[in-house]
């Protein structure tokens, strides 16, 4: 399937997301939405770098937080509408992204990995001493109970997320067909083997960690005025650093359809257990899920299907089964 198709085809699949959730009339089911699409758009934008190119990212949140207090800076400056305040957030990101690229990507594992957990502490430092942003008292966003046409404001975010959702989704599968991609896979799998044939791979990283992290940024744009209230500790919260892990690895980290699969399961069991239990019991599901998956699916269950698929038997059309055991035919 082209591109363009594909685009429109998660467009369509939006729109009829969107028309569901309308005619069940009730606005519990945005909520729970937008943070289920909102942990598509992070799981998406992690397994850019974690995924296609092997990198394992602990920054997350950072990234997130960044956009979500771009919002928050924007609009004790000049409040304007979320679309615009998307851009500033994705683009405050990727330049950070760049950044923390070029500074960290010529370590490799877990030295990667404990480095863009640094970037996390730094950031959050930097924001709890910000009292222009809030500080460590944070900050309030006042925003509309309604807005035409959409009814309901959180109709209106929910609205906004689906599309960046269908967006990610886009930009991931186009990378992963494209020979950016291609490059990508060559980091993953060998990045001593791809450099000595030539292959830019610090450039490469450098795409992947600005392009990961302006979607990031993005998913957090919105944030403050769906939660209304920001602070330091719910915007570098460790749900979104350890979920936007957990979600890729459990769907597959090779593909785009994977990081949908691990949000909507994984977003939509935590959401249950949120209205039901307690959402303190979210990581822990993460936790039990991660260990079975690690033991059953290592590579997720885009992987488990492939294995599946692989593996089963297919029957031999227009050839005569014969017995072993039957006497040979006499001539």
């Amino acid at each position: 399937m082209r591109s363009d198709a594909f685009f429109l085809v998660c467009a369509a699949a939006g729109a009829a997301l969107y028309g569901i959730a309308v005619a069940l009339g009730n606005d519990y089911v945005f909520f729970a939405g937008y943070v289920v699409l909102q942990y598509v758009v992070l799981s998406t934008a992690w397994n850019i770098l974690g995924g296609y190119c092997g990198y394992v990212n602990f920054g997350s949140a950072a990234f997130f937080a960044l956009g979500a207090y771009a919002t928050v800076a924007m609009h004790r400056l000049y409040p304007l509408p979320i679309p615009l305040l998307l851009v500033i957030g994705g683009v405050a990101s990727g330049i950070v992204g760049f950044g923390m690229g070029y500074l960290t990507l010529r370590l490799r594992g877990a030295f990667f990995a404990i480095a863009t957990l640094a970037l996390a502490v730094v950031l959050e430092t930097l924001v709890v001493n910000w009292d222009y942003v809030g500080g460590s008292r944070g900050a309030y966003i006042v925003r509309p109970e309604t807005l035409a046409p959409f009814g309901a404001y959180i109709r209106y975010l929910f609205l906004i997320m689906l599309a960046l959702a269908v967006g990610a989704l886009s930009v991931a599968r186009l990378i992963e067909r494209s020979r950016l991609g291609f490059g990508f896979a060559t980091v993953r799998d060998d990045e001593l083997a791809a450099e000595a044939s030539g292959v830019p791979t610090l450039r490469l990283k450098l795409i992947a960690t600005t392009i990961s992290g302006a979607l990031m940024g993005m998913a957090g744009a919105p944030f403050p005025y769906y939660i209304g209230y920001l602070q330091p500790s719910s915007a570098f919260g460790l749900d979104y650093a350890v979920n936007s892990i957990a979600m890729p690895l459990i769907g597959g980290t090779t593909t785009w359809l994977g990081p949908l699969i691990g949000a909507v399961l994984l977003g939509s069991l935590q959401q249950i257990a949120t209205v039901t239990i307690s959402s303190a019991i979210n990581l822990l599901i993460v936790g039990f899920l991660l260990v079975a998956f690690v033991i059953v699916a290592p590579n997720g269950i885009v992987g488990l299907l492939q294995k599946y698929l692989q593996h089963k038997p297919t029957p031999h059309v227009g050839r005569r089964h014969v017995d072993a055991d039957a006497p040979e035919a006499v001539p």
